[in-house]
């Protein structure tokens, strides 16, 4: 499954340089959010030049050490095969340069979901990214992206497939699903589309996530607690407006995820 040839992840940029292809992206992610009225969006896999559908041919690979020492891995050739245990919970432990937020996954509803952050988690893949977008009128803030730290990043070089109930493409090329979104959620990013998340994800930090419930189709795997939460908040209380932002704003300073770790119970 992990290509052998590892990819330098960048290091962290400030959020006052946005290189001429993350400015042509998020131009592209204007329109759409103003088709759509809200988007969490990421680089469709045309752009990232893979293969999606998540009807990938499974590459029978071993799974990804407990103790991450496959990593670092940033680039796969199809997504991972199943490697959670029966009867085990898994905890997905962000340690950020705000915090600690810990997020229970929900493997029960989200089996293939939880299988492939576990499996990105255990390959270093979101270790030293940074949270780059804050967008108060969704309540999110977005991360994931290992090669670019912006929403352009070419991802894994596959895509999951959707799950969790019932997906409709829509008219004009998106989709809509069963989910409906609050605080203190741990959520897919997606391209347009079925079956199009990889690996981005956002946090969901305030009531206004709700404006998703509308298209239901990002993939929600996870939830936090009171203080996880508080995290969350003070995250968001960093926003500023920024002209120079692709996103409009952003915050004040990076916010830094050093690592996610898997907690088994």
């Amino acid at each position: 499954m992990a290509s052998k040839t590892r990819r330098e992840a960048r290091p962290p940029a400030s959020i006052h340089r946005y290189s001429p292809r993350t400015r042509l992206l998020a131009g592209i992610l204007a329109v759409v959010m103003l088709g759509s009225l809200v988007t969490v969006g990421i680089a469709s896999l045309a752009d990232r030049g893979g293969s999606g559908g998540g009807n990938e041919a499974v590459v029978p690979n071993p799974c990804p050490a407990l103790d991450k020492s496959d990593g670092p891995q940033y680039d796969f050739t199809a997504r991972p095969i199943y490697c959670l245990a029966s009867g085990v919970t898994y905890t997905a432990v962000f340690d950020t340069s705000e915090g600690e937020i810990r997020f229970t996954l929900d493997r029960a509803r989200m089996p293939e979901t939880t299988n492939n952050f576990v499996a990105l988690a255990r390959y270093g893949y979101y270790d030293n990214t940074l949270l780059f977008r804050i967008d108060p009128s969704i309540g999110i803030i977005q991360g994931g992206s290992p090669t670019t730290n912006d929403w352009s990043d070419p991802g894994p070089g596959y895509t999951i497939a959707d799950e969790g109930g019932v997906f409709r493409r829509t008219a004009d090329g998106g989709a809509t699903g069963p989910f409906s979104y609050e605080s203190g959620q741990l959520v897919m990013a997606r391209s347009p589309g079925l079956n199009s998340s990889g690996a981005q994800f956002f946090l969901t930090t305030t009531e206004s996530v709700s404006l998703l419930d509308s298209q239901g189709s990002y993939l929600l795997f996870g939830a936090t607690d009171n203080a996880g939460q508080s995290v969350l908040d003070a995250m968001m209380d960093l926003y500023v407006v920024d002209p120079e932002s692709p996103y409009g704003g952003g915050p004040s300073h990076e916010i830094i995820v050093h690592s996610v770790s898997i907690v088994e119970g």
